[in-house]
């Protein structure tokens, strides 16, 4: 039998499975607990705990979901690794195994995997689209490269919101809710600006990493795994994995814009965004990784060898490029270790106001 009838079987058996007296139960977060981090994004989905899937054996349930995880790359057909994990617990436990992070596969899959780092070989390509009338900003996972952007798969929303001394920007998983209530989980973190508009600092669920007692309003979700977080990343993500290395959480990572060059033909200052923006702007960056100064002078003893000079502009690596190809869609690509979340709220302080440029 094909594995994507297998996958429908499964997904048109739930009705059938629940009149049977099977026990079939969402996985929601009640009394604040989760019952799984493997959730289909923004879908509510049914887990059957207890049918003839659950018994396959376990050498020929990984052969069909390794099969099925390494022939759906891209949504919309991506969807059918979700429904392997939502059968039962032991299919979301073999999913958990075979799918691996957007950092070493490059695919988003699963809730998480937005608060995940991206993929250290290559980007992952992604769009705005910006709603002026209601100040709601919608992020997009491409479905291709091409430009400009026609379709893709929703994954997180902001709402801007101002204050008298700052801007907030509500990040949520739900397209049609952007309001701060954890109750149905949708809320992930915000984005908040100093009253100049020259300063942010991004928040997501977690209390501080420094300890003090401040914190986010609201329930914690349990479907993202990460702390308070800023345009300082670590150098490894610490910020996203609580398994790093005690090393490198003095050792953020600086990102900077990244210098243009003059082109002689126009006469002009440009960045090389590859065909991914197409409309000049004010809006549109590239950030690299920034070279760390050292801390003090060293002895001759001490002295550690000398670093390789900066490679040219053009050879560096971006790590995250913004850009606008419309009059409200922009493209965002970013890379390791910025997750999408991350990426996301960087991009979304570039469409602040900033009072001290105005």
């Amino acid at each position: 039998m094909p594995f994507r009838s297998i996958v429908r079987d499964v997904r048109d058996g739930f009705g059938s499975l629940s009149r049977r007296g099977f026990e079939v139960r969402f996985l929601s977060h009640r009394r604040g607990k989760s019952h799984g981090a493997v959730h289909e994004l923004h879908d509510p989905v049914l887990v059957v705990q207890s049918s003839c899937w659950a018994s396959l054996p376990p050498e020929l349930l990984r052969d069909v979901i390794e099969r099925l995880e390494t022939s759906e790359d891209t949504w919309p057909s991506r969807k059918h690794v979700v429904a392997c994990a939502a059968v039962c617990r032991t299919w979301r436990e073999m999913c958990r195994e075979i799918v691996k992070s957007p950092e070493f596969s490059g695919k988003i899959t699963f809730p998480v995997s937005l608060k995940q780092p991206g993929p250290r070989d290559g980007t992952i390509q992604c769009f705005i689209k910006r709603d002026t009338s209601t100040q709601i900003y919608s992020l997009y996972l491409s479905f291709s490269s091409a430009v400009p952007v026609e379709n893709g798969k929703f994954l997180l929303s902001a709402k801007r919101n101002c204050r008298a001394t700052y801007t907030e920007y509500i990040i949520s998983i739900n397209s049609g809710d952007t309001s701060r209530c954890t109750s149905n989980n949708t809320y992930i973190g915000k984005l908040r600006s100093n009253f100049l508009g020259t300063k942010f600092v991004i928040y997501d669920t977690h209390p501080p990493y420094n300890g003090t007692s401040q914190t986010v309003a609201g329930k914690t979700s349990q479907r993202f795994y990460s702390k308070k977080g800023s345009t300082k990343v670590s150098c490894r993500g610490q910020a996203l994995n609580d398994a790093d290395d005690e090393e490198c959480k003095d050792m953020p990572l600086i990102l900077r814009n990244k210098a243009p060059r003059w082109h002689e033909q126009l006469q002009c200052w440009c960045l090389n965004f590859r065909g991914r923006v197409t409309v000049a702007s004010v809006k549109n960056f590239q950030l690299v990784a920034a070279t760390q100064p050292a801390a003090g002078a060293l002895t001759p003893s001490q002295a550690a060898p000398q670093p390789a000079p900066p490679p040219p502009p053009d050879q560096e690596k971006v790590i995250l490029q913004f850009g606008k190809v419309g009059k409200d869609i922009f493209t965002m690509d970013y890379c390791y270790p910025l997750s999408a979340f991350q990426a996301f709220a960087i991009c979304l302080s570039s469409f602040d106001t900033k009072l001290a440029c105005e």
